[in-house]
């Protein structure tokens, strides 16, 4: 029996970009037992992957250099990932990722190509690499790629998630007190973001909400972390649209299933809703749409082109990028992708 190992630590959303690969994989190798090593929060996704034989999980916390909790954490994960005859494909391109591919011991360990590493020194663990990427290509396409070092070939992205009927129904029943109604389209507004740059200001989700206010559509803002939450609640009094309740990973990803449209930046929610085929407004500032943004056609994405673009910073004085952004055109694009759904 074929056994793969697949090495995808982090983000979830980068974890969601993964899955078309791991799809191809199973396609292509239908009796193979594959692995898959994720830190702790990437296993909530994972779940809820059918076909997937086995997830190992790594302590994201313990990855402290040269201390013995990661010493011990090395050695635990290695245990349970040893095995000879195996492939280790790591999507990932980090030292750390590459790490946990040698220490799979793995007779064939698969890394990008050099110029394709995000950090180059972690293409000393891998001995096959795949061909080099096309600059500029979207990261689904780029983990395909790594593929071809298998001669498995595929262009058409398919997403393995299966959102179980409880946990559906689980969400339906937070959100019946807020008064969701079942007749009118439910627009979900993902206001947060990790990084402080890939946030839309408080001011343009407020004036969104009145350019659509004509429409017969329930609002609900979205948030995960407090500081997601303190913007949603800035959002809430200036608008009188409801919060949603704390939502766990799943939930969000059952909420987004139900969603009839969602408005996000370059985040887990946007991702996960574009595997889930939902219909998406995506905005995006510091980083690219090309690489990171919805792949469909129908699909819309608000992006400003400036001098800086691209620049994946975290912080930035001014944040140009995202404030370019307009609610008359966010409500514009809306407007059209809820006449195609």
């Amino acid at each position: 029996m074929d056994k793969v190992l697949i090495v995808r630590l982090s983000s979830l959303g980068d974890i969601i970009h993964t899955l078309p690969a791991f799809a191809a994989l199973r396609a292509n190798l239908p009796d193979a037992e594959i692995t898959w090593l994720v830190e702790d929060k990437g296993r909530e996704v994972l779940e809820l992957v059918p076909g997937l034989d086995r997830i190992v999980s790594v302590s994201a916390k313990k990855w402290g250099w040269f201390s013995r909790a990661l010493r011990r954490e090395l050695r635990r994960v290695a245990a349970s990932i040893r095995e000879r005859d195996q492939t280790a494909l790591d999507f990932q391109g980090l030292i750390k990722s590459g790490l946990l591919t040698w220490l799979s011991r793995a007779r064939r360990r698969v890394g990008f190509a050099r110029s394709d590493l995000r950090e180059p020194l972690a293409g000393i663990f891998y001995n096959r690499q795949a061909p080099a990427f096309a600059p500029g290509g979207h990261v689904i396409a780029k983990n395909l790629n790594l593929l071809k070092s298998l001669n498995i070939k595929v262009e058409k992205y398919k997403f393995p998630l299966d959102i179980p009927p409880e946990l559906r129904e689980q969400v339906r029943s937070k959100l019946e007190p807020l008064g969701i109604a079942g007749n009118e389209p439910l627009v979900v507004l993902n206001v947060g973001a990790a990084w402080e740059t890939k946030r839309w200001p408080a001011d343009h989700w407020s004036s969104l909400v009145d350019e659509l206010s004509s429409l017969r559509i329930f609002f609900l803002l979205l948030w995960g972390s407090e500081t997601e939450r303190s913007l949603a609640r800035e959002i809430s009094l200036q608008t009188g649209i409801p919060i949603s309740p704390f939502f766990s990973l799943q939930e969000v990803m059952a909420l987004l299933r139900e969603a009839d449209l969602v408005v996000s930046g370059d985040t887990f929610a946007l991702q996960a809703a574009c595997a889930l085929s939902r219909p998406v407004v995506a905005l995006f500032g510091p980083t690219n749409p090309g690489r990171n943004g919805p792949f469909r056609e129908e699909d819309k994405v608000a992006f400003h082109p400036l001098p800086c673009s691209h620049c994946y910073r975290r912080t930035c004085p001014q944040v140009k990028c995202m404030t370019a952004i307009s609610p008359e055109e966010v409500a514009s694009l809306c407007r059209e992708r809820l006449e195609k759904t």
